[in-house]
């Protein structure tokens, strides 16, 4: 039932959770789709060894519980309804734990995590191609069913938890329904499953011949529901409330709903540490082209029955390359200098400093994980500014070079493209991608809080709060848009440049059939 307090006003809202891999945030959303105050609490990452990354399920949960308690708290200070829960979360990090105790037996093993990354290889040549086909992605670095496997395997204390049937497995999704449930539901969703790359797109099931080839138990797979099936009630004892706990997704896929990404062609790009480029293909999958790496097919959400299909494409380094030129190797004081320096270096044809930020590795247009960044071209005639020039230049490019692999991909150009993340608060790179990419990019105005609004609008239409994801979505507010301002054909030679530095770089053969790009139509905004 809805949760009201005394005196509430007839403000309704979705008390939603945002778990992420360095912080957990939840906040209220309202009736009219915006986030009211959100609360914040940064959890801890660990690195055991170069290739290990983990976390601390119990620090993950006890987060949760904090920052949703101060949401419930301040909604009730404010006669806010909160009417029902949703949840979107980092995706492939994997835990195990005792139903029991209903504690976690070890470390939860992040979604970085590259530990097996060099034993999978060995599967690629057999695997690749029908994991492409079924799950639309190849086998890959990490692999959350082969660790668990080798946990029980080396563990006693996990193994005799899994002979006597106390044993559960679980992606930060589960875990949290589970909790949040109190114990009542063990499930995932598409969305999350997806990233654990055992998910079968068509069928919406688990892919039990690889999951079984990995060494894993299939009676310890969670049950698999539509990313707002519902998932009980919460448990008062967690959050002092007792509603329904309505949707659940991963945490780019509620990006992606926040930010329109509905009908096929709509897509967005979120710059963070990284960068994102996600586009809505309707509910017939696009699945991966071998001559394009790095674009991965998935479920963007399975609403009801229905499942609307998505591809991917994720590129490390954006606010990371930024971050480690100012703070690292301090040669600008901040981000916001950089920009500024770079806003006033005009586009020049002929030599100029090139930087090709593969700080850690290039993914889009070809798969080299170990490749390393570069900055060219030098001159005695090159200024500081010509340097910030180049850093937005080469993140610009490599964001273009997803866009670019996610539209080959689906086969039609972006209908709309929307961006966010913080370090799309630089106008100078904002107007640098426009220009390379040739679309009107809109910058929206809370990005923030998009995996949070996500999942609560989705959630909100199956509890009757709106009547579509359309209906909420477009009643946002409208963000900036950046227009191009270059003609196709200089667009075409910056492109074309650009694949010169890179088949420098990478020495790699397989950028040739891509040199001298033809300037490519998109469809206006």
């Amino acid at each position: 039932m809805t949760q009201t307090f005394p005196g509430a006003a007839p403000r309704r809202g979705v008390l939603s959770i945002d778990e992420g891999t360095t912080g957990t945030r939840a906040g209220v959303v309202l009736d009219s789709g915006a986030a009211h105050e959100v609360f914040y609490r940064s959890i801890k990452v660990g690195h055991p060894d170069d290739l290990s990354v983990e976390q601390d399920p119990m620090e993950i949960w006890t987060a949760t519980v904090e920052v949703a308690r101060r949401a419930v708290g301040r909604a009730r200070e404010e006669g806010i309804a909160i009417t029902a829960v949703a949840l979107s979360t980092q995706r492939a990090t994997a835990m195990l734990w005792d139903r029991v105790s209903g504690r976690p037996l070890l470390p939860a093993v992040v979604w970085q995590d590259r530990r097996y990354a060099t034993e999978l290889t060995a599967y690629e040549a057999e695997w690749d191609a029908a994991l492409l086909a079924r799950q639309g992605r190849p086998v890959g670095a990490r692999a959350p069913f082969l660790w668990a496997a080798r946990q029980i395997a080396s563990h006693p204390e996990v193994a005799a938890a899994h002979r006597e049937g106390r044993l559960l497995f679980g992606t930060v999704d589960t875990w949290l329904i589970w909790r949040l449930t109190g114990g009542a539901v063990h499930a995932t969703t598409p969305t999350n499953a997806a990233s654990t790359g055992g998910y079968l797109l068509k069928r919406h099931a688990w892919d039990e011949e690889w999951i079984s080839h990995l060494g894993f138990p299939l009676d310890l797979l969670p049950e698999l529901r539509s990313d707002d099936a519902g998932f009980g009630t919460t448990d008062p004892a967690a959050l002092g409330i007792s509603v329904p706990l309505a949707a659940s997704m991963g945490d780019q896929h509620a990006a992606l709903v926040a930010l329109g990404g509905l009908a096929a062609g709509q897509g967005m790009c979120v710059y963070g540490t990284g960068a994102f480029v996600d586009a809505a293909t309707g509910t017939t999958p696009a699945l991966p082209r071998p001559d394009i790496s790095g674009v991965l097919a998935q479920p963007g959400r399975r609403q009801g029955d229905t499942s609307h299909y998505s591809l991917e494409a994720y590129t490390s380094t954006a606010g990371s390359a930024l971050r480690w030129l100012c703070d690292d190797l301090g040669l600008f004081a901040s981000p916001k200098e950089l920009g500024e320096e770079a806003g006033r270096v005009p586009t020049r044809p002929g030599r100029t400093p090139r930087f090709v930020p593969a700080l850690a590795g290039v993914r889009t247009p070809v798969w080299h994980p170990e490749a390393t960044a570069s900055l060219t071209g030098l001159t005695l005639a090159t200024t500081r500014a010509d340097l910030a020039r180049a850093v937005l230049d080469g993140i610009a490019h490599s964001v273009c070079d997803l866009i670019d692999g996610v539209a080959d991909t689906m086969g039609t150009p972006f209908t709309r493209l929307r961006v966010g993340g913080g370090v799309s608060g630089s106008d100078p790179l904002m107007q640098i991608q426009a220009d390379l990419t040739g679309l009107p990019l809109e910058r929206v105005s809370d990005s923030a809080t998009a995996s949070l609004r996500g999942t609560a609008y989705l959630a909100g239409v199956a509890q009757g709060l709106w009547s579509s994801l359309e209906e909420v979505v477009e009643a946002q507010p409208h963000g900036r848009i950046f227009e191009p301002a270059i003609t196709g054909a200089e667009r075409a030679a910056q492109r074309s440049a650009w694949r010169d530095v890179l088949i420098a770089h990478l020495d790699d053969p397989a950028l040739l059939p891509l040199k001298d790009p033809a300037p490519k139509p998109h469809t206006p905004h």
